[in-house]
C-alpha cells in the first residue's frame, strides 16, 4: 500500500498552493463583500464577479476538472488517491472549489451523468458542466420521511405516454437557488410495488420546467450560503421526455450508491483542509496572545489540544487516502467500509479542531472577523449530508458482524 503521491500530483499541488495564496485567501473578505453588496442590492444569489474572474486563470494553470477520473471528456482528471491531497487544499476556504470546477453538487452530478447518462445526456448536460458554463442540483432530500433511508423517498415518477410526470416535495437541495442552475437529478419512487431497492428512479429535470417551484432559501445555522443555497422545491405535474430517464426504471438506488460513493469522499477530503487551516490559525492565535503573565500557547490544557488536533487529523487523512486507494484499487463499493468510516471521522475530527480553534479566539471566534463560524456551521452539516453518522456507523457494524457470521 503506497501512499506516496504521483509526480502530476505534486506538481499540482505545488501550483494549486501557489494558486490559493494568490487569489484565495487575498480574497476572502472580498468575496464576502461582494455577495453583501449584492444582498443590498435587492439579490444575493446573483454569482459573485470574483469567482468568474478566477475561472479562466485556474482553467490557464491545468486546475480544472480534476476530480474527474478516467473521463474522455476530461482527460485532466485524476485517481481519487491524486486528487485527495489537491481536494484538501481547495477545502480550506469554503468558496474555492468552485473556482476550480470542483465543487459539490457539481462533481457528484458529473460524475452520474459520465457514469450513467446517455450519450444525449452527456452532450446537452455534461459538458457545459465540464465546462463550467452552467451549475446543477441533486434532489433527493425530502421532509416528510427519513430520507436517510433512501427507500423511503416518496416523491413520485410516473410514466405517461413518452413523458415522465413527477410529483413530489424536496428541500435541502445544495445549489438550487443559483440562478446558473440549469438541471436537477431528481429521485423519486416510479414502483411502489416492486423489491424494496427497485422502487426509485433517477430522472433528469430541466430547472425551468413548468411545475417546478423553487419555495425558500433554507439557512444552515443561520447563514444562508449564498449565492449558492440550499432550498425546498416542489414538483407539481413536472413533466419531461421519457428519454431523461437514468439507466432505466428501478435503477434509482443503484445509481444513487455509485454517486455518492465519491461525494462522500471529497466531502472528508475537504473537511480534513478545513480542519487543517483551523489547527494552523488556533496555533498562530495563542502563540500571539498573553494570559496570566505567558503566551497562551505556553499553557498545558492548549498544548493538549494542539497534539490531539494533530493526531486526529492526521489520522483522518490517512484513513481518507486508504479509502481513496482502495476505490482506485476494487472500486466504489469494495471500498464501502473505508469510505463509510471516513465520512464519519472526518467531519467528526473537523468540528472538534474548529471547537477548539474557536474557544482559542475567545469572542473572535464566533465572529465573521475569522472563517471559523462559518466553517463550524458547514462543517456541522456534514454529520448528517450524504447519510448521517448513524448509518454508516450502522453499515460498518453489519460488515464487521459478517466478518465473524
Amino acid at each position: 500500500m503506497d501512499f506516496d503521491y504521483s509526480d502530476r500530483c505534486k506538481e499540482l499541488q505545488t501550483r494549486l498552493l501557489a494558486f490559493m495564496d494568490a487569489h484565495i485567501y487575498p480574497n476572502e473578505k472580498t468575496f464576502k463583500e461582494e455577495v453583501d453588496r449584492n444582498g443590498a442590492a435587492g439579490n444575493r444569489w446573483v454569482p459573485t464577479e470574483l469567482i468568474e474572474k478566477l475561472k479562466p486563470l485556474a482553467r490557464e494553470q491545468g486546475l480544472w476538472n480534476l476530480f474527474l477520473p478516467k473521463s474522455p471528456r476530461a482527460p485532466e482528471g485524476l485517481s481519487n488517491l491524486d486528487y485527495a491531497p489537491l481536494c484538501e487544499i481547495m477545502g480550506r476556504v469554503s468558496w474555492a472549489p468552485e473556482v476550480f470546477n470542483c465543487s459539490a453538487p457539481d462533481t457528484g452530478n458529473m460524475e452520474t451523468l459520465e457514469r450513467y447518462g446517455t450519450e444525449e445526456h452527456k452532450s446537452r448536460w455534461l459538458e457545459p458542466l465540464l465546462r463550467g458554463e452552467m451549475r446543477s442540483a441533486f434532489a433527493m432530500t425530502e421532509p416528510d420521511v427519513a430520507s436517510s433511508d433512501a427507500t423511503n423517498i416518496a416523491t413520485r415518477i410516473e410514466r405517461d405516454g413518452d413523458e415522465y410526470v413527477i410529483n413530489g416535495h424536496k428541500w435541502w437541495i445544495s445549489g438550487a437557488g443559483d440562478p446558473r442552475c440549469q438541471i436537477f437529478i431528481v429521485m423519486g419512487k416510479n414502483d411502489p410495488n416492486a423489491a424494496r431497492h427497485q422502487q426509485q428512479s433517477m430522472i433528469l429535470v430541466p430547472a425551468d420546467t413548468p411545475g417546478v417551484t423553487i419555495r425558500r432559501p433554507l439557512p444552515v445555522f443561520g447563514y444562508d450560503d449564498a449565492p449558492h443555497g440550499h432550498c425546498e422545491i416542489t414538483f407539481e405535474n413536472v413533466r419531461v421526455p421519457a428519454s431523461n430517464m437514468l439507466l432505466g426504471e428501478g435503477r434509482g438506488f443503484e445509481i444513487a450508491q455509485g454517486r455518492l460513493g465519491p461525494g462522500r469522499i471529497h466531502h472528508c477530503m475537504r473537511s480534513i483542509g478545513v480542519a487543517e487551516r483551523a489547527l494552523e490559525l488556533m496555533v498562530k492565535r495563542l502563540d500571539s496572545r498573553v494570559a496570566f503573565g505567558r503566551k497562551i500557547s505556553e499553557q498545558g490544557v492548549w498544548r493538549e489540544r494542539i497534539a490531539e488536533s494533530r493526531i486526529r487529523i492526521d489520522t483522518a487523512r490517512l484513513l481518507t487516502l486508504k479509502a481513496a486507494w482502495m476505490m482506485d484499487k476494487v472500486g466504489n463499493k469494495g471500498a464501502q467500509a473505508e469510505i463509510a468510516m471516513i465520512k464519519v471521522l472526518g467531519p467528526t475530527v473537523a468540528q472538534q479542531v474548529l471547537d477548539w480553534a474557536i474557544q482559542a479566539h475567545g469572542a473572535g471566534g464566533v465572529s465573521d472577523d475569522f472563517p471559523l463560524a462559518y466553517q463550524w456551521a458547514g462543517n456541522r452539516t456534514l454529520r448528517l449530508a450524504d447519510g448521517p453518522d448513524e448509518v454508516h456507523r450502522n453499515a460498518i457494524a453489519k460488515l464487521e458482524l459478517a466478518k465473524y457470521a
